[in-house]
């Protein structure tokens, strides 16, 4: 008998099982969390993702060598999607149905991630957006964060909106910041910046041998599209327009502090012991642009919509997650999963215990997935509603830009379904074709809708001036009594 074919057919199947995942139990593992979550980049903005443009051969490394969540949904806009990773819930029942105007401030009954992971003996560090509140109870100095360094509202410059007035004057170059209780000036690149500080802290955990969460979280590829000369050089000498080269810019600068993240990390020894997270929080924008004068449009993976749409391109992103030794590699998950996993998924991981009064989580543990990416995963309905709607006007808003999403369907709108199976760019309707789906969905999503109404908290507050934000406040009085002082973080 020739044994050629099972020595080959017995190499594959053990092949195959060392590229899912070690034995060790993962619950109650400890490891270092480093999430590192990008601003407005869809699924289209990584060359390993199939942009013929952009550049991004770290982040792709990161990918080959990760497992990989290929059906991860967040929110379509950013303060839901942030909310929802802090709270375990969906984001309108943290009060967050918009992104400004004091909605997107997250309720203060919720005990967040960071909070519950202090509790298990973890320090915590927040490096970049944090965008759920800037009054002091709601910033992440009083959610569970030890270490802060974050712009103010949505984005650096957003002064109307709550960041610090200087800003307004230097977008994203040599940045005013809260850092812990300290308003401070910075200097360089805010993306840079973000990962060096999120770098200095990371070693001085490290070297102290206690376990830590990382949130890096940028702004960028957030508009302004402003990047440094050295990344934006390039697509303008291939003959795009500035916004096109300032925003493809940004998306390479992630990828070179990236890459400097995982560099440092294996420097340092600390891999073995380390979950890194590379995912984005909602679809892209700015996907048009010209090219020698001519318009174009940017690659967006082949899906339907983008930032705060209901569809696909709203809330369909990256999630690619890698712990050396530990996960396996190359491996792809297909499972239907979300934002609001990463909260069991880190308190499993930490051996956190939590209160037995506080918020229902809405997600569930990937912990079984990690395992094994065909263990078994019920169906389930995700919602989808990208809010912003006017003062008063919530309720006529129930069915504008919202969508239920299980493993098979996406139906939009009230009214359009989508098989995602067979149809992920979400090209042709088939709700006349399935009355019992759209019939059920309709339903579950008229219930969901009723549950959420009675914790929108944050509904119909006054609109807030410019000078009487909270961080605008606070800057002032510190530039009155004592200044802003020089900082930088520390060198590594």
């Amino acid at each position: 008998m020739n044994q050629k074919p099972m020595l080959t057919a017995l190499l594959l199947a053990a092949c195959a099982a060392a590229s899912l995942v070690e034995a060790k139990p993962l619950a109650g593992s400890r490891p270092n969390i480093i999430l590192v979550m990008t601003d407005d980049q869809g699924m289209g903005d990584l060359s390993c993702m199939g942009n013929e443009v952009v550049k991004t051969p770290h982040i792709d490394r990161f990918h080959d060598q990760a497992v990989r969540f290929r059906d991860f949904q967040v929110s379509p806009t950013c303060a839901p999607t942030r909310s929802a990773i802090m709270s375990g819930r969906a984001p309108f029942k943290n009060g967050v149905t918009h992104t400004i105007f004091q909605r997107e401030r997250m309720a203060l009954d919720a005990f967040t991630m960071p909070q519950a992971l202090q509790g298990a003996g973890y320090t915590t560090g927040i490096f970049g957006k944090w965008h759920l509140g800037d009054e002091e109870a709601y910033l992440p100095g009083s959610r569970g964060f030890d270490e802060v360094l974050i712009h103010g509202a949505g984005g650096i410059g957003q002064t109307r909106f709550g960041d610090f007035p200087a800003n307004e004057e230097n977008l994203y170059f040599d940045n005013v910041l809260l850092h812990n209780d300290t308003i401070v000036k910075t200097k360089g690149f805010c993306t840079d910046l973000f990962f060096q500080s999120g770098l200095a802290w990371i070693k001085k955990q490290h070297e102290a041998g206690k376990p830590f969460f990382a949130y890096i979280s940028l702004n960028a590829p957030h508009a302004p599209l402003v990047a440094p000369e050295k990344y934006t050089k390039r697509f303008v000498e291939l003959g795009y327009d500035a916004g096109t080269a300032g925003r493809y810019g940004m998306v390479e600068n992630i990828d070179d502090n990236f890459g400097r993240l995982l560099e440092k990390l294996a420097e340092w020894k600390a891999q073995e012991n380390t979950l890194v997270i590379f995912m984005t929080d909602n679809g892209a924008t700015h996907l048009s642009g010209k090219l020698n004068g001519e318009k174009i449009k940017h690659f967006n993976a082949n899906l339907k919509g983008a930032k705060n749409s209901p569809n696909e391109g709203g809330t369909h992103v990256p999630a690619f997650w890698q712990w050396k030794g530990v996960l396996g590699e190359g491996v792809d998950v297909q499972a239907l999963t979300a934002h609001i996993d990463l909260y069991k998924t880190f308190c499993e991981l930490a051996g956190a215990k939590l209160p037995a009064k506080m918020q229902e989580l809405d997600g569930r543990s990937l912990l079984p997935l990690l395992k094994d990416p065909a263990a078994q995963w019920p169906d389930r309905e995700l919602f989808v509603h990208c809010g912003r709607w006017n003062p008063g006007k919530r309720d006529e808003a129930k069915f504008q830009k919202c969508a239920v999403r299980t493993a098979r369907w996406r139906f939009v709108n009230n009214r359009n379904l989508y098989d995602i199976s067979k149809d992920p760019c979400e090209t042709t309707d088939v709700a006349d074709a399935h009355p019992e789906v759209v019939s059920k969905l309709r339903e579950s999503f008229d219930q969901w809708w009723e549950s959420v109404l009675p914790k929108m908290v944050n509904e119909d507050l006054p609109k807030v001036a410019p000078e009487d934000q909270p961080l605008a406040i606070r800057y002032n009085q510190q530039l009155k009594e004592k200044g802003i002082p020089d900082w930088a973080p520390e060198a590594f």
